[in-house]
């Protein structure tokens, strides 16, 4: 599919957790399976209906578990409307996980979606993250490839961390459940990071975002989500009696009453129990209305998992302590064709719909409610304040006082004149200001603006952005060392250079060193280098990728495998001939010596005092780094420097996890190098050269398959490699 920016956009949209699919969503499911799911699922339906947009990837994650069935296991679902679908990835385990629990694999997701890219052939135009853990990944695929990113955050950590330290949930047992921190960090860089965020009501963006450090950093975007009216829509005379109908009315003594209808997902956030407490503790409601608690779908709760479990004890509980029997109704099954239905029903019977949450980012229930001719009362906590102001269909409650929820909503049943003017108000106040078609137009207007400050009118497009379609086609990569490797002969250095701007779209150039980034940027410029696809700096500790050379969060996150790098230093106190190097040649994975006196070792034979020395000093560092029982990579390179890593890194890993993410062959991957902290890289399936003038510790890899051994030396002898490999043929050149 042929894309332009101008007419064909391409839209990327993250949607983590929780269980998305196009057929019949499960919503209620759980506590991730909400609003949030309906909110992304009708955004990429309306975002494909655009003439502008071309094509939508709602891209969330791949689940193999009985469990939850096969649907979600589907790699992909076209969602009906030309250019939309569900693209689903597999990272972290095969099972379905609660969102709190994916924060550790995210990075391995990032990774999967730069395959993913490479493989289609396409990178979108906008990637758009929805909540803290698709920002974390959509800030990391942004970076990488230097595409805007929008955000929604749908429910943002420091509110709800408030929220539940006021409801009495300690400090402790918040960080616990919810990994709280780490999620407000994620929101906090995805501020630093994003285009704009957009946000559904304007006290989101001012009291809820407006808590944040960062957040005067972004372009806060006020755009109110739609509701579908093919869907919603008031009660029709003479309408078929709904098959929900039957399921609730069941528990009621008095059937006919008006009806209080609650809808959400059982999550203590939605603040069900105190709305069955209210209702419970009003003489006048319980003797005039009945209230509907439609809380998710469950079977046998006894099987059911523990959070939803919990919860639902919790409102039968609740429902028993009261007596309630006869008045309300908790239907254990409701499928989403039910939904318009039970909104219609308590329309019908002049009921209200109440959502009484801690906090509500927006409020999706309450528009359909609205569209469906059905008054609300809702918590003045969040979006509700926006909703109710544009449509005057309800009235805003303290959702921790019982007394006022009750009297709330009676004052609302039996003021039948009220009643009437808030159902009118809100079907119109739905159709003027919540339909996604308004909202994908304010929302395209802000994507266009983003693309034109990259792109201004009448100007060649940006570098970065060709560097990042680029990025998307390389079929080989060369990386080389610097020192005595690149740099050395600068004759040979010029036509190494001519030779990458020749075969530049499909030829990938990679840098592996030693040194730091910034001294690396440094030397760089100074020999007239151009800037690298990829940095691989610190003896493969560090790996900067993309057109603006951003750190690959994931490799870090992989280094931190059993790294302790305090316990190095212990270990290594007082260890004859080893000398702590300074802090500019300390990094977070790597602790770095230099090995005293130990130059002439690596020219010296076996029996001569000077190499039993250097043999002594190598013997004596591992064994005290494995007697404290550590995990490392011992790196001894030049005869005279030691560098301790984790044990996962080295340039050597580094290369082959940056071939495994773009997935390039490792024959595809040419390698040059000089010294002994290249070693680990030059074995393998990767095409290995070491130059002419490479130390003497390199000489035992002679004669080892796929590593030759250049007459030439410095760039010279990558050359001679290039040609002896025969490696620019058949490529996409």
């Amino acid at each position: 599919m042929a894309m332009s920016r101008e007419t064909n956009l391409y839209i990327l949209l993250l949607s983590l957790h929780g269980l998305i699919r196009g057929r019949e969503p499960e919503l209620g499911r759980d506590a991730d399976t909400g609003g949030q799911i309906t909110y992304v699922l009708d955004l990429a339906l309306a975002l494909a209906r655009h003439p502008r947009v071309a094509r939508v990837d709602l891209v969330t994650r791949q689940i193999f578990d009985p469990a939850v069935g096969p649907d979600y296991a589907e790699e992909v679902e076209a969602l009906g409307v030309e250019g939309a679908r569900i693209v689903r990835i597999p990272f972290g385990p095969r099972r379905y996980l609660r969102k709190e629990l994916l924060w550790p694999h995210l990075d391995q997701l990032t990774d999967r979606l730069v395959g993913y890219l490479r493989r289609q052939g396409h990178m979108p135009h906008v990637v758009h993250s929805h909540y803290a853990d698709a920002g974390y990944v959509g800030r990391e695929l942004s970076r990488f490839l230097g595409t805007p990113l929008v955000h929604t955050g749908h429910s943002l950590g420091r509110a709800k961390r408030q929220r539940l330290l006021d409801s009495g949930m300690s400090r402790e047992r918040i960080q616990r459940l919810y990994r709280i921190d780490r999620r407000i960090e994620a929101e906090e860089r995805v501020l630093e990071h994003a285009s704009f965020v957009v946000c559904s009501t304007r006290q989101e963006a001012e009291i809820q975002w407006g808590a944040y450090e960062n957040a005067y950093h972004t372009r806060l975007v006020v755009d109110p989500p739609g509701v579908d009216l093919s869907r919603f829509s008031p009660p029709r005379r003479g309408a078929p009696r709904p098959p929900i109908q039957g399921e609730l009315d069941r528990f009621f003594r008095s059937p006919h009453r008006p009806l209080i209808l609650a809808l959400a997902r059982p999550d203590p956030r939605k603040n069900l129990r105190r709305l069955i407490e209210a209702y419970g503790t009003s003489p006048l409601l319980r003797e005039h209305a009945n209230l509907a608690v439609v809380a998710g779908n469950r079977d046998d709760l006894t099987e059911a998992e523990e959070e939803l479990r919990q919860e639902v004890t919790a409102l039968l509980v609740e429902i028993d302590r009261h007596d309630l029997y006869g008045e309300v109704a908790i239907p254990k099954h409701h499928t989403p064709a039910d939904v318009p239905d039970l909104y219609r029903l308590a329309a019908k019977r002049h009921g209200c719909f109440v959502n009484p949450a801690l906090t509500e980012p927006f409020g999706l229930t309450l528009l359909e409610a609205a569209a469906s001719g059905l008054p609300i009362v809702a918590t003045d906590d969040g979006g509700p304040r926006d909703i109710i102001a544009n449509c005057r269909n309800g009235l805003l409650i303290d959702a921790l006082n019982p007394a006022e929820i009750a009297e709330t909503i009676a004052g609302l049943l039996w003021d039948r004149r009220q009643w009437r003017s808030f159902a009118r108000a809100g079907l119109t106040g739905v159709r003027r200001h919540y339909t996604w078609e308004a909202h994908v137009n304010r929302y395209i207007k802000e994507v266009d603006a983003t693309l034109g400050r990259l792109h201004p009118k009448g100007l060649p497009r940006h570098r970065s952005e060709s560097a990042r379609r680029r990025l998307l086609r390389l079929d080989r990569m060369l990386v080389c060392d610097i020192d005595n490797t690149l740099v050395g002969d600068r004759d040979a250095l010029a036509h190494l250079l001519a030779l990458l701007r020749e075969h530049h779209d499909h030829l990938g150039f990679a840098v592996a060193t030693g040194r730091s980034y910034d001294l690396t940027l440094k030397v760089l410029e100074e020999e007239g280098i151009p800037r690298p696809d990829v940095l691989i700096t610190s003896v493969g500790t560090g790996i900067h990728e993309g057109p603006n050379l951003e750190p690959a969060s994931g490799w870090q996150a992989h280094l931190r495998y059993r790294w302790n790098r305090e316990g190095v230093i212990a270990a290594l106190d007082g260890v004859p001939g080893l000398t702590l190097q300074g802090e500019e040649g300390q990094r977070a994975f790597k602790v770095s010596y230099y090995t005293d006196g130990s130059q002439v070792v690596a020219d010296g034979e076996e029996g001569d005092p000077a190499f039993v020395g250097g043999e002594i000093i190598k013997e004596e560092v591992r064994r005290r780094l494995r007697v404290a029982g550590l995990r490392f990579n011992a790196i001894f390179s030049h005869g005279q420097y030691l560098d301790i890593l984790p044990v996962r890194a080295s340039k050597g890993k580094a290369i082959r996890y940056l071939a495994d993410k773009w997935e390039l062959p490792l024959n595809h991957v040419l390698v040059a190098g000089d010294s002994g902290n290249d070693e680990e890289m030059l074995r393998g399936d990767t095409l290995a050269v070491v130059v002419g003038n490479h130390s003497a510790e390199l000489e035992p890899l002679r004669g080892e398959p796929r590593i030759y051994f250049a007459e030439a030396g410095y760039a010279g002898g990558i050359l001679e490699g290039i040609h002896h490999y025969r490696f620019l043929e058949g490529s996409k050149k």
